[in-house]
């Protein structure tokens, strides 16, 4: 299969597609936050400006609208598209991330992690609100046991890291009755140079020490562009996932592609896309983006 952008509705294009095609998908799917003002806004409330602004959908996206990132309609195309083993990485806001997971679940997936993004740019939407810190990935497969990509992901070591066989960082001894204690270290000290283990948590980068074991940074408004997309995801951050799921020349998949930040992703990791992209006013993003590298690939409209 070549690498492909497409101009449709996900789940229309996907019934057209074979099964086991993809190696795996990486995507960031709407969030749906008018979902949970139309469920949890009584009917007087909902007569008001406040409820008129958020009913439109997250700054004013209509295509964040809707449920289809709660619907098994979606997920079992997904699963269905996808090879034996793949994984599927999947965003999801906090606040409803359970309703994308039990979907993800009831289509045939088995989700066995959750990767958390972590980054310290955010902001409270309300006076009682918290400040806004993380947003969950799934994490599940299709069938057996996936063969995650540990080594290539691993995070460099510094010339602070003195771990030793047996020898925790502060010089004390490894407790090796602690499962997780004694693997990651283990595996560190037997092969030296490859790096710490990598965690299912990805952090932005506070002036902590053990941040950077974890740093990813917002999208930079450089790194944006002119784009009006209001959720773009960092390349740093996409490149790590498509590396961390996807084997090598694999073909991934997003259904849906906004900017085509996880297109370009790939291009960067040398693996194949597969763009599905249903909003019309973000292709010139994507041409802008993928055409940087010559990458744009067979383009169709249904």
């Amino acid at each position: 299969m070549q690498t492909q952008l497409v101009n449709s509705d996900c789940i229309k294009h996907l019934k057209t597609l074979d099964d086991n095609i993809f190696d795996s998908c990486v995507t960031d799917p709407p969030y749906h936050l008018t979902s949970i003002i139309k469920r949890f806004t009584n009917s007087t409330a909902a007569k008001g400006p406040l409820f008129n602004r958020l009913a439109k959908g997250f700054m004013g996206q209509k295509w964040d609208g809707g449920d289809i990132a709660f619907t098994t309609e979606l997920w079992k195309e997904v699963y269905r598209v996808l090879k034996p083993g793949a994984v599927l990485l999947a965003f999801a806001a906090t606040r409803n991330y359970h309703r994308m997971a039990v979907a993800v679940e009831d289509s045939g997936f088995e989700i066995f992690d959750m990767i958390n993004w972590i980054y310290g740019s955010g902001f409270p939407k309300r006076k009682n609100y918290l400040k806004p810190a993380h947003e969950p990935i799934v994490m599940a497969r299709k069938g057996v046991n996936p063969s995650l990509n540990i080594d290539d992901c691993r995070v460099e070591l510094s010339k602070d890291d003195k771990l030793q066989e047996g020898l925790k960082r502060d010089g004390s001894k490894l407790d090796t009755t602690d499962i997780s204690e004694a693997f990651n270290f283990k595996k560190l000290d037997r092969e030296p140079g490859l790096g710490r283990y990598p965690a299912n948590v990805i952090h932005d980068g506070l002036e902590n020490e053990w941040a950077r074991f974890f740093y990813c940074a917002k999208t930079s408004k450089k790194e944006k562009g002119n784009t009006k997309h209001p959720t773009v995801k960092p390349v740093s951050l996409m490149r790590y996932l498509v590396k961390l799921v996807t084997p090598k020349k694999g073909i991934v998949l997003d259904p849906f592609a906004g900017t085509g930040t996880t297109g370009e992703a790939c291009i960067l990791e040398n693996k194949k896309y597969y763009l599905i992209e249903a909003e019309p006013s973000y292709f010139k993003d994507i041409e802008t983006r993928l055409n940087r590298y010559g990458g744009l690939g067979i383009w169709f409209h249904f």
